[in-house]
């Protein structure tokens, strides 16, 4: 018998909890059940039932590419070749940590981890031993994984599922969790003169993307970092989704602002589960084993992600690709500000390079309170009516809408009438 969404449904919530893997993906925001995905082309799925989607997730970021580009699939092959994992190390990950360091200057050296929560984490533990101090202040909505001392007031899947935080987290593991409202530099200056002299860093996605696309104000990451230089506090920059993404050299490149330590993810794996911590030499040696900061992991280094990583950067640094998938992106920004503005709908659309969010509320949206004050209700009825025209966007109206190199003229024309004819519905 032929699978359908709804009896892989009924399985998944058999075995697995809540039927799914990572919250959001239970579509409970939105008010509908997730679709199984069967395979995935350029910018497409199909799930279970045979029925093509358009694609806005990509994999949540890490698919920049698109799905199954030639590139990536030519290097996993010749990848598996040789086999699946040593646990010892391989010469593809010297050569994916050069590309790396090549494109970020503010990394000298690197660490391969196996996600970006564990990246986040070790690059905090580095953070706190480098100076001595044990406090972070981190941004209102900036998700940056599930560690345990940066669920407190969290974007991403807290922010859709309204957990204002995690049970099972001890109060004593977030009283050195500091909060700020990004964008507000006076507010972030204020939280320094108090705790300056225990703050070990201050942690920022440089382009807020877990509580919808909020890009950075003009001065505002400068302003991060001559206020940390001032005070001894490390900046880091969470590069998980912008790095590799807003361009070759992340944000840091973009905005031309160096961090002390930056973690990466998504895009460096080509679709694999990675994620890495890098800096300048004279702090990354602080990590085992040439230092004391004890960090490790089976499968770090993976060697078949390290090859997809290598050949989705490589097919990135070619001229043009980033004019053309930023293009895109803007094209797609103005095309649905100007459907939804004839259809007399308000809506705010926030869009960097490839990252696209669109909030369903009047005047703009520039930090986690602005983005809350949009309407849930409303986004979970126009995910639903996309989803029937055959477009796929993130079932949570607190998640970036993610292009691809694969998503042309032809997409953005597709996904254009389908907002129109979904909003006119609202």
């Amino acid at each position: 018998m032929k699978s359908t969404n709804a009896s892989c449904w009924r399985q998944a919530k058999r075995y697995l909890v809540g039927g799914v893997n990572s919250p959001v993906r239970s579509f409970k925001s939105v008010g509908a059940g997730p679709f199984f995905v069967d395979r995935g082309a350029g910018p497409c799925l199909w799930d279970v039932e045979g029925r093509k989607l358009l694609d806005y997730v990509g994999s949540w970021g890490a698919l920049i590419l698109g799905h199954r580009h030639p590139a990536v699939l030519r290097a996993v092959q010749k990848g598996l070749k040789r086999g699946i994992t040593f646990g010892t190390p391989t010469p593809g990950e010297t050569a994916l940590a050069r590309e790396i360091s090549r494109a970020m200057p503010a990394i000298e050296q690197i660490r391969f981890v196996s996600s970006g929560t564990e990246a986040v984490m070790s690059a905090i533990r580095l953070a706190r031993a480098a100076t001595g101090r044990s406090k972070i202040l981190k941004f209102d909505g900036g998700y940056h994984g599930h560690a345990d001392a940066l669920l407190a007031r969290a974007g991403s899947g807290m922010a859709t599922l309204g957990i204002p935080a995690s049970p099972g987290v001890p109060r004593r593991v977030t009283e050195d969790t500091l909060t700020a409202s990004f964008n507000d530099l006076e507010g972030v200056e204020r939280t320094i003169r108090r705790h300056g002299k225990t703050l070990a860093c201050v942690i920022v996605e440089p382009v807020m993307a877990n509580a919808g696309v909020i890009p950075p104000a003009p001065g505002f990451l400068k302003g991060l970092r001559a206020l940390t230089a001032k005070h001894g506090i490390l900046l880091i920059f969470d590069e998980v989704i912008t790095g590799f993404r807003v361009g070759y050299s992340g944000a840091q490149g973009l905005f031309g602002v160096r961090p002390d330590l930056t973690t990466l993810g998504k895009v460096i794996g080509g679709g694999f589960a990675i994620g890495a911590y890098g800096g300048p030499a004279r702090l990354m040696r602080l990590v085992a084993p040439r230092g004391k900061v004890y960090q490790a992991g089976t499968l770090a280094g993976h060697p078949i992600a390290m090859a997809a990583g290598l050949a989705t950067l490589r097919v990135l640094r070619q001229p043009k690709r980033y004019g053309r998938l930023n293009d895109a992106g803007r094209e797609l920004a103005q095309g649905l500000r100007a459907v939804s503005s004839q259809a007399g709908v308000p809506v705010v659309v926030n869009q960097a390079g490839s990252l696209v969010t669109l909030f369903f509320k009047s005047g703009s949206v520039c930090s986690a309170a602005d983005a809350r004050r949009a309407d849930p209700r409303r986004y979970a009825r126009y995910f639903r009516g996309m989803l029937s025209q055959g477009v796929y966007l993130p079932p949570s109206p607190f998640e970036a809408w993610f292009l691809s190199t694969a998503h042309g003229k032809r997409e953005i024309e597709t996904t254009l009438k389908a907002h129109q004819e979904t909003i006119s519905e609202l």
